[in-house]
């Protein structure tokens, strides 16, 4: 009998012990969704990805995460309960990268794929000269973050990794910008010279000197060639000589119709909706977010009633489905209003090409004119999340 009752007390104990171990990760478990909500609800650009376990009476943390103060306060809200734990979790970037935590793309358009192989998913990409963060490595792959903030990998044969000093240093000293759609940099003061790389629309690489004909440059790699100084401008130059955005935005569109359609595509190599308006944007000195979804929530709604009035050069349209009582708005399209008295956009959907709002016009677009949700002004917008390369 007494074992009996023993046997039974400590079954009662252990089912307690679990229904609490139970509860508590219940709660910590709600408690990491309200902290991803408010401090990383898009994973495109910040990983809070926490797990929780327990483990012969030990609760055990593992994941990752690019968020110091959120990961800080659930730590606090650990310490509180009075639990003792093991932290796993990796707070990125982290001992894996060592202090070469930044970046040079170091080609003249590198692929970011959302996972760390070849045939993963192309997510964006990155031009010659654009200034990344490593966050993580796997294999031959680092997971990157783009100023635009996506975070994504690259194999590491794209990039120029550096220590904070030599990336401080790139990033200040003075670059010339390439602004035609292709072409090449050379070994020598010669266009019939030896090729070092191809160039497209948008990269950018260190000065070293100035010719009659061509700028002397140099990689993030140290390589040194040459530019066509009838094809790039000195960076500081260039972003003076953004005053008209407006006109500017119609001349850069247009100058990459016929570009093709790549899905994660973001260059004059090819080109996705959202790549196209982000690539026309940061031709004009802004860098705004990667995707459609991300877009629509930055800059000044205007057209509440999606009459196309009111509308101005440069707004961005949004298309998709509409919010139902069952599903929230989905945003898949976006393309560039161009102000006309054609009610013409500019977007990318199988190549780069104009389309109209008017049924009146040749090139009527009423697929997209059925499916549209609104637009977002950037131009003299204050926006955080809109960056004024200008400021």
């Amino acid at each position: 009998m007494k074992f009996l009752k023993l046997f039974s007390i400590l079954t009662f104990v252990l089912l307690m012990s679990c229904k609490d171990d139970v509860k508590t990760i219940s709660e910590l478990q709600n408690i990491h969704t309200k902290l991803k909500t408010t401090f990383a609800p898009d994973k495109r650009v910040a990983l809070f990805d926490i797990h929780f376990e327990q483990v012969d009476n030990q609760l055990i943390l593992e994941g990752e995460t690019t968020h110091k103060k959120a990961f800080s306060i659930l730590l606090d809200s650990l310490h509180q309960r009075k639990l003792t734990f093991t932290n796993n979790v990796r707070v990125l970037p982290d001992s894996v990268v060592g202090n070469l935590k930044y970046a040079i793309a170091r080609n003249s358009v590198i692929n970011i794929r959302s996972q760390p192989k070849h045939a993963a998913e192309l997510g964006t990409q990155a031009l010659l000269g654009m200034p990344l963060k490593v966050l993580d490595k796997k294999g031959d792959f680092y997971r990157v973050q783009t100023p635009d903030k996506y975070i994504s990998w690259v194999d590491k044969g794209g990039i120029t990794r550096m220590n904070k000093t030599d990336f401080e240093l790139w990033n200040t000293r003075k670059k010339i910008i390439y602004t035609r759609n292709f072409g090449y940099v050379y070994a020598d003061k010669n266009e019939n010279s030896a090729i070092i790389s191809d160039i497209t629309l948008g990269g950018v690489l260190k000065f070293k000197g100035l010719d009659v004909n061509f700028f002397e440059v140099e990689y993030p790699d140290k390589r040194t060639g040459f530019v066509k100084r009838s094809e790039g401008l000195l960076y500081d130059s260039w972003l003076e000589s953004l005053n008209t955005p407006q006109e500017n935005i119609e001349i850069i569109a247009k100058s990459m119709q016929g570009f093709p359609y790549l899905w994660g595509g973001t260059s004059s190599k090819g080109i996705d909706c959202s790549g196209f308006t982000k690539m026309v944007y940061l031709m004009n000195g802004f860098i705004i977010p990667r995707d459609a979804s991300q877009q629509i929530n930055a800059g000044k709604t205007v057209d509440k009633n999606l009459t196309f009035e009111g509308l101005e050069k440069g707004d961005l349209l949004f298309f998709g489905t509409k919010a139902t009582a069952e599903k929230k708005q989905r945003v898949v399209h976006v393309g560039i209003w161009l102000g006309n008295n054609k009610m013409e956009f500019i977007h990318a959907s199988g190549n780069v090409h104009l389309r109209s709002m008017d049924k009146n016009q040749p090139h009527y677009d009423e697929m997209n004119k059925n499916r549209y949700l609104g637009s977002k002004r950037y131009l003299g917008v204050k926006d955080n999340m809109i960056i004024d390369l200008k400021n």
